[in-house]
């Protein structure tokens, strides 16, 4: 019952009273990255969903569009704001996709929404996270993210699939405002990037 129905009535509740709570904080953040970003705030991209479904996850861009001589992108670092770094830093670049809460898109909880390029090279058990919504945090985030391996974090995502239940989506919420607070690997940085996904780390 709380796995199809009440996590998702319960999810667009909490994501609402959430946007209205850090509206002041998401309007700030607005103007800063306006000045900083030289009006590119937003950053869309087209991720895989509940069964694969295709949904246009919402961040805020923490990182400019600088290119070389040869017209490729800088080095992540390089591109990263001091403005950037310290949004990443206290997760605030995530609290736009509680605009994907609300459309249904993602849940709180969830194996986070990779990249569609990723699909093919999964495992019949690693699809398995595509059998939930994705979300905002997960078993993953809350226990090394970036530290971790590949394997592991698939493994956490299945997990979580299979043992799906309101205690345990309030533990991760938990321990991930717990992670927020003390800045532990809950987001990646320009210092400790996630290496792609090769079907094998």
């Amino acid at each position: 019952m709380y796995r199809y129905a009440i996590k998702s009535l319960i999810d667009s509740l909490v994501a609402i009273i959430l946007l209205v709570l850090f509206s002041p904080i998401i309007l700030i953040t607005y103007l800063l990255l306006q000045f900083v970003n030289r009006g590119d705030v937003f950053f869309l991209q087209k991720r895989p969903g509940y069964k694969e479904m295709p949904f246009n996850i919402i961040k805020f861009k923490t990182m400019r569009d600088d290119k070389n001589e040869h017209g490729e992108l800088l080095p992540d670092s390089q591109r990263t704001t001091f403005v950037g770094g310290w949004i990443r830093k206290l997760s605030i670049d995530e609290l736009p996709q509680l605009i994907n809460v609300i459309k249904g898109d993602m849940s709180l909880v969830g194996p986070r929404p990779l990249l569609f390029k990723y699909i093919p090279l999964y495992s019949v058990e690693q699809r398995k996270r595509h059998s939930v919504k994705p979300g905002i945090t997960g078993l993953a985030q809350i226990n090394g993210r970036n530290s971790i391996s590949w394997t592991k974090k698939f493994e956490l995502d299945t997990y979580y699939t299979e043992h799906l239940s309101f205690r345990l989506d309030l533990q991760i919420l938990w321990l991930t405002i717990i992670k927020v607070i003390k800045r532990e690997g809950v987001n990646q940085s320009a210092e400790r990037p996630m290496m792609p996904f090769d079907g094998r780390n």
